[in-house]
């Protein structure tokens, strides 16, 4: 596990070109930047791009990082966040005028879609109900809040192959519930 002050050693060594802490701050690090980027961005290929150039400029901006009992984590968050509104401002220069924007149809669902979803909504909470409420939790926690087993099993105090066996079964279950 990559501690706060090894991630500010590997900048500290990267302000002096360190290729080597580059390596270790990226494999590090790049998952959870990327994650923000696809957040933002909303595009696979453009966060991919934006997260290669947030690692550009944390390259080259490694000396102006400093320690001030902060977590590293917030700096290059930031620089990431940054990165990625300032490409979405580009995009949305570059998409044209209003006369343009006018010939886009809507993309916002009907009134019909809007009470489907909302009826599909509540036949999804029903069945999540009906789950015992650790399950229920943790297959939220797992397939919307994105947390590994691992963390589950932490966080429920059972063994790693029990939140195996919990999602399968909920899944099963909220299967069936939502086929009658």
């Amino acid at each position: 596990m990559t501690t706060i002050s090894d991630i500010e050693a590997m900048i500290g060594r990267m302000a002096i070109g360190d290729r080597a802490a580059f390596t270790s701050l990226y494999s590090a690090t790049s998952a959870k930047l990327f994650g923000l980027c696809l957040r933002v961005l909303d595009n696979r290929a453009e966060a991919e791009d934006a997260l290669q150039e947030v690692f550009v400029k944390i390259w080259r901006n490694a000396s102006r990082y400093q320690a001030n009992g902060l977590s590293p984590m917030t700096w290059l968050i930031t620089l990431t966040r940054n990165h990625c509104i300032d490409r979405l401002r580009a995009r949305k220069a570059a998409s044209g005028d209003m006369e343009e924007a006018a010939d886009i149809a809507d993309a916002t669902p009907g009134p019909e879609a809007l009470a489907i979803a909302a009826s599909e909504g509540a036949r999804i909470a029903d069945c999540m109900g009906q789950l015992d409420p650790d399950k229920s939790d943790a297959v939220r926690r797992a397939y919307l809040e994105g947390e590994t087993y691992d963390e589950l099993a932490s966080r429920y105090g059972v063994p790693l192959n029990t939140i195996r066996t919990w999602l399968r079964r909920s899944l099963i279950k909220l299967r069936e519930c939502l086929s009658s």
